[in-house]
């Protein structure tokens, strides 16, 4: 269904505007809904920021159909005349940011498994970018958006977005405009500033950071982070991996994809987490439709009960 509604092209004269879903210093976000009650997120700029919505329009085309990359449902750039701006339409994250996830726990931390959940998909959207010699270079939580799971039993599946600063092949880094300070590594400050891969790699750990309840600390030119609390020794391994000073020294997306912090974790299914009465409702149908015996769970004893 996601893909078939990224393929249709927008009819504009059917929408409606819904609301405000943020403001930025390159435009803003709303949410528009057509005459079938589909919803899509506009985002506009004045045109002083044309080149930045254009590169950000160009680069989601480019990773059309990617899992962890924002779709545009726009096969073109929009110019508007009243008032003068240019806008494009994506698909609209109904579950809202990282950046709003990380806040309703207000400085705790949140699960581990459920960083390590967050930090393999942002990789998976890094890796994409990074083997076709793209950068992203604001990574943050608020340009992670959160979208209803493909799995079932799972919470969201996240999707990397705002490419306005992100750098393309065959461009100069001296031309970026720079991204979030409090994300971004010392080697990022400064006249001989390098935008390469190992720029998003830094900006990972300040996000697993986040999630981890850490906060940024002005030290000097650049930041620091403080966490409130003691991590786990992998999830210490997977940071240190990330944040090490030296650029040449970070691993790369496809490295770090391979790190126990992010494999897959043993768990029970998401369906055994259902109370037993669910689970043999759903088996017997699921025997019926295969046109074998009906099986039932037995109950299992109560302190083993998820």
């Amino acid at each position: 269904m996601a893909k078939k509604m990224i393929r249709e092209n927008v009819d504009e004269s059917s929408l409606e505007f819904v609301s405000v879903l943020g403001r930025g210093g390159y435009g803003s976000v709303s949410l528009m809904r057509d005459s079938n009650f589909r919803l899509y997120a506009e985002k506009s700029s004045p045109f002083s920021h044309l080149k930045n919505l254009e590169k950000e329009h160009r680069i989601m085309l480019r990773f059309r159909d990617h899992p962890r990359i924002v779709q545009t449902t726009s096969p073109h750039l929009h110019i508007g005349i009243k008032p003068e701006r240019c806008y494009i339409y994506m698909e609209f994250a109904s579950k809202g940011t990282l950046h709003a996830m990380i806040s309703q726990f207000r400085g705790r931390p949140m699960p581990e498994t459920m960083i390590g959940r967050a930090a393999l998909m942002i990789l998976q959207g890094i890796e994409a970018l990074h083997s076709h010699s793209y950068v992203h270079c604001d990574l943050k939580p608020a340009n992670v958006l959160l979208f209803p799971p493909k799995i079932f039993g799972e919470p969201w599946d996240l999707k990397l977005a705002d490419f306005g600063l992100s750098k393309e092949p065959c461009t100069d880094s001296r031309s970026w405009l720079g991204g979030t300070e409090q994300y971004m590594p010392p080697e990022s400050f400064g006249p001989n500033r390098v935008m390469r891969p190992a720029v998003d790699i830094w900006s990972l750990g300040c996000v697993v950071l986040e999630m981890f309840g850490g906060c940024p600390e002005k030290m000097g030119y650049c930041y620091t982070w403080r966490l409130p609390k003691l991590i786990s020794p992998m999830a210490n391994d997977f940071l240190r991996r990330c944040m090490d000073l030296q650029p040449s020294r970070r691993a790369t997306a496809t490295e770090l994809l391979n790190h126990p912090f992010v494999a897959p974790r043993t768990e029970i299914p998401s369906f055994l987490r259902f109370p037993s009465v669910i689970r043999n409702n759903v088996m017997e149908e699921y025997s019926r439709r295969q046109g074998g015996p009906v099986v039932k769970m037995v109950p299992r004893p109560e302190n083993l009960i998820c």
